[in-house]
């Protein structure tokens, strides 16, 4: 990124790593914008089995993406997932959207419409935007990434709490599976695989509270672009 463009901060890594709400508390801190770019993939998801056409091949499916208005809230403490205007922000987090979303990010032109639409976001003063593939394709040339994991144990923990506080009804153990099955999607996928960028930092949560790793990334950043940083 040149130096008068918006500062870029891009985390990614595997589920229940902490993305979420490591970017949103990151954000806030440094009064940036946030974007889970996760959110768009359900959006789209949900649009996809509403249309009845999971089953279908690329085509009708990338096709119906393409004519879909999806809008994300790009405020830190805002959440708000719009497709084509109606509030869908709790749909998009049930277990099968988050089954139908995995399945179609695989799709090589859902995945080019979805990255033009992240990219889209990108405003002055900047913006901290999470997933698993920011770092290597969406923003290649970010300012600053950060590649987060933890062990599959902690992250199938975290995953639970998660889903049981949405009233999602389920066990450890499902979990766990769930987290070993997504880390075998997301890493064999053709298209954009779950890699750290060759120039990411990684950052392991297992043993550190939010705020520590918070705290760390901003270090980075005051380290790499302090010129960039808003002024308080």
């Amino acid at each position: 990124m040149t130096s008068d463009a918006p500062l870029v901060i891009a985390i990614d890594g595997p589920a229940g790593a902490g993305k979420s709400t490591v970017a949103r508390k990151l954000a806030e801190t440094l009064g940036l914008d946030y974007v889970d770019s996760g959110a768009s993939y359900r959006a789209a998801a949900l649009k996809v089995r509403r249309a009845g056409l999971l089953e279908e091949g690329e085509g009708p499916i990338a096709e119906l993406v393409g004519q879909t208005e999806i809008r994300l809230a790009s405020r830190a403490q805002a959440r708000q997932v719009l497709v084509d205007g109606e509030d869908v922000t709790g749909q998009i987090r049930s277990p099968e959207v988050t089954e139908a979303a995995a399945r179609i990010s695989r799709l090589k032109k859902v995945r080019k419409h979805m990255v033009a639409l992240q990219r889209a976001l990108l405003s002055s003063p900047g913006l901290v935007m999470e997933g698993r593939d920011i770092g290597t394709q969406v923003f290649p040339d970010a300012d600053l990434k950060i590649y987060l994991v933890a062990t599959e144990f902690a992250r199938a923990q975290r995953r639970l709490q998660d889903d049981l506080a949405k009233g999602h009804q389920t066990s450890l153990d499902r979990t766990f599976a769930k987290i070993s099955h997504r880390d075998l999607l997301d890493s064999e996928r053709r298209i954009s695989p779950l890699i750290p960028a060759e120039d990411a930092v990684k950052i392991d949560s297992t043993e550190l509270t939010v705020d520590e790793v918070v705290e760390k990334i901003v270090q980075l950043v005051g380290e790499k672009c302090p010129a960039k940083l808003p002024k308080s």
